[in-house]
């Protein structure tokens, strides 16, 4: 059962984050799930994860990026990929509450991921303060790349009209709170994320436009950077992030590890007989955690 709490954030908005188990009686790590784009607690990965936290017995903390809990939030914002401050705040905040002796492990799926790397790469050797490692399971860590990828054949028809579906109707209830924010002509005769990103989402969040959001909010280009243990987990068959994008050896630091196994898709990775399950994806993400957290 997950228990949620409202976070009023520094700059007067709020963010909810939904919580298994916090007891911080018992030593334990703290497992923090980053959702994906337009994700919640009650997505299919978070829910495995749930589970095997429980199972683990893990304290479970799912944060929701502004606007994904279910209500809109206040500011004159949203969320984006690369929305490395937020998280910064979000991870302080659970490492200072769970005390020295409870190790914070991170994971994020898709976006979450992109946004926990980038992160990780800003902060370097001070990363280590907050967390002991971290973890990204099918993000697309080359937002360029991933972006064309979406807009393009049976992606653009199927994925971004259902992405669309739910991001427009926010983004004009933010234009509701905040009038004049940008044009809801444009907005509403979007067709792909490059154009939603270039109305909504890059002008609301500081980039010049979505090519500039792209290239500043992805991960890969300071993934040398990153000075915690790290695992990126990629499908080389994920729809959204071609693998040609993926990093190799040549991007990433020595604390970096690549996991790219030929198939699993966009966060799939069932295992069994048909129709499958997904509990094998956190058991064998949460496992690798679990062992730096032992060895930090």
């Amino acid at each position: 059962m997950l228990e949620r709490e409202r976070w009023a954030t520094p700059d007067g908005d709020f963010i909810d984050v939904d919580f298994v188990s916090m007891d911080a009686a018992t030593q334990t790590p703290t497992l923090v799930l980053f959702h994906g784009l337009e994700g919640s607690s009650a997505s299919h990965y978070a829910q495995s994860f749930a589970s095997w936290a429980q199972q683990a017995k893990l304290r479970l903390a799912i944060p929701h990026f502004r606007g994904c809990s279910g209500e809109l939030n206040l500011a004159p914002r949203a969320y984006h990929s690369g929305d490395h401050e937020e998280i910064d705040w979000i991870l302080k905040r659970i490492q200072q509450r769970q005390g020295p002796q409870n190790p914070v492990l991170a994971v994020g799926v898709s976006l979450g991921g992109n946004a926990l790397m980038r992160w990780a790469g800003e902060h370097g050797q001070a990363a280590a303060q907050t967390v002991r490692a971290v973890a990204s399971i099918c993000s697309p860590l080359d937002l360029t790349a991933s972006g064309h990828a979406i807009g393009q054949g049976f992606n653009r028809q199927v994925y971004t009209r259902m992405f669309l579906r739910s991001m427009k109707p926010k983004a004009l209830a933010k234009l509701k709170q905040h009038p004049g924010l940008f044009d809801p002509q444009a907005l509403s005769a979007a067709k792909d994320l490059f154009t939603f990103d270039n109305i909504f989402t890059a002008p609301l969040h500081g980039f010049k436009d979505t090519p500039d959001y792209w290239a500043r909010a992805s991960a890969k280009p300071l993934m040398h950077r990153i000075a915690v243990p790290a695992l990126a987990l990629n499908a080389r068959n994920d729809p959204f992030v071609p693998a040609h994008s993926l990093p190799q050896d040549k991007d990433i630091s020595r604390h970096v590890e690549l996991w790219q196994p030929a198939h699993g898709g966009h966060v799939g990775f069932a295992a069994g007989p048909m129709p499958g399950h997904l509990a094998a994806l956190p058991q064998a993400v949460g496992t690798w955690l679990l062992e730096k957290a032992d060895h930090g």
